[in-house]
């Protein structure tokens, strides 16, 4: 057995099988804006603020953007779904709906994460976390807009020190956050100052070094967790004690986003200034998979990627505003459609429709001008620092038959389930 066939197999499952109860997307037939906001992210204080990043809540009800401007934006998705003629929408000069929250930091935010086992319909679990600059983690309540709790750090001077990295564990019951050589654990009903820290570099220099900007859990429940370093590495750690299984290395720049594949058989992990998201099989982490080609080799911004639900395809944005779509089995380019004119940093799928979103956007610098003070406005286009919402056309098993069959895609098999 070959080695892309061992990935088909143990990488999405079984291959050529799908779940007939649950419709597959079409990747190859781009899909179509469904919901898009960018004015009210603009305002006359700040008219250059863009999106550095998005997340849908685990339980699919919201998403929470991040921008610029120190503030995350709560958006609920409508009870529809999206419009229901299956042709989307143009970029329109309006927003589709305003944000139903806003949450204000302080500072800079350098991560944000859901409670994993937020319910809409249980008040208790609607909190996120998020690390800012110069501040401890703090829990918010996703409803209400209240700060539930914080997490606080201390240095060696005995300062609040931020976290640039934050996530739960699995069982929702500690986070994680990751600091510069150094992992700190807060059990979730303890706030305050109360810690467990574990440095990733040992006295031997040997180890990880750096900042560490990014971590991800296992979803399998093996206990295995994925640190990313900007010190170019990823380390490979155990969830209890933190031990030190092996470090990655390979990643041209610092590493920004690590992800577990479905099965937690593989990782992948994506870097600033890296024009590659590199594919390692962790069970025999002595060589590169595969590499998947995006954008983002002139840029120090942190551009997110994600896996759809089934596990079979990767989706990641780039400089050059396109969303490009993967094969994990095999690790070839599948499709790619213009999600933006813009830098795309975020593309998140749904939880379990067949939707994603897209946020876009980067740092501008106006010159200035006593002459002409109309200059200082770039006049941003509503598809440049924007949010939007995309829904995927969608096959069951029999249209797949009779394509099959036929070697022709029908149009009315495509099917829009969003509603």
């Amino acid at each position: 057995m070959g080695e892309e066939e061992a990935v088909a197999e143990e990488n999405g499952g079984e291959s050529g099988e799908q779940n007939s109860s649950w419709p597959t997307m079409r990747f190859d037939v781009s899909p179509y804006r469904t919901h898009h906001f960018s004015k009210q992210f603009r305002t006359a204080r700040n008219p250059n603020n863009f999106l550095k990043g998005l997340k849908w809540s685990p339980d699919g009800s919201c998403f929470l953007a991040s921008s610029e401007d120190n503030t995350l934006s709560l958006f609920h998705l409508p009870q529809d779904g999206g419009d229901s003629n299956g042709y989307g929408v143009p970029v329109p000069e309006e927003d589709s709906y305003g944000a139903s929250l806003l949450v204000n930091e302080g500072e800079s935010v350098y991560d944000f994460c859901w409670y994993p086992y937020m319910s809409v319909s249980d008040p208790l679990t609607c909190v996120f976390a998020t690390s800012t600059r110069d501040h401890p983690i703090h829990l918010w309540d996703s409803t209400s807009g209240e700060l539930r709790c914080t997490y606080r750090a201390y240095d060696a001077m005995d300062e609040i020190t931020a976290a640039f990295s934050v996530g739960f564990n699995p069982d929702g019951t500690k986070i994680f956050a990751g600091y510069n050589s150094s992992i700190r654990v807060f059990d979730l009903h303890r706030p305050g100052r109360d810690f467990g820290q574990y440095s990733t570099l040992q006295k031997n220099k040997e180890g990880q070094a750096g900042i560490l900007s990014t971590l991800a859990f296992s979803p399998t429940n093996s206990g295995m967790l994925a640190v990313g370093s900007y010190g170019q590495t990823t380390g490979i750690y155990r969830e209890d004690n933190m031990e030190l299984l092996y470090v990655l290395h390979g990643q041209e720049g610092g590493v920004t986003h690590v992800q577990f594949s479905k099965d937690g058989n593989y990782l992948y992990t994506g870097g600033r200034k890296d024009p590659y998201i590199l594919c390692w099989d962790i069970r025999k982490s002595v060589e590169i998979v595969y590499k998947l080609y995006r954008a983002t080799e002139n840029t120090n911004q942190r551009v997110f990627f994600d896996i759809e639900p089934c596990g079979r395809h990767l989706a990641t944005g780039g400089q050059d505003g396109l969303v490009h779509m993967y094969d994990l089995q095999t690790g070839n380019w599948v499709s790619g459609y213009q999600a933006a004119s813009d830098t795309v940093n975020a593309f998140s799928f749904h939880p379990y429709l067949p939707m994603a979103a897209t946020s876009s956007g980067h740092r501008r610098f106006a010159i200035p001008d006593d002459d002409d003070e109309d200059k200082k406005d770039l006049q941003l286009k509503a598809d440049e620092n924007c949010v939007s919402l995309w829904s995927f056309y969608v096959t069951s098993e029999e249209n797949n038959t009779y394509d099959e069959n036929n070697g022709v895609t029908s149009k009315s098999h495509l099917q829009n389930v969003t509603g």
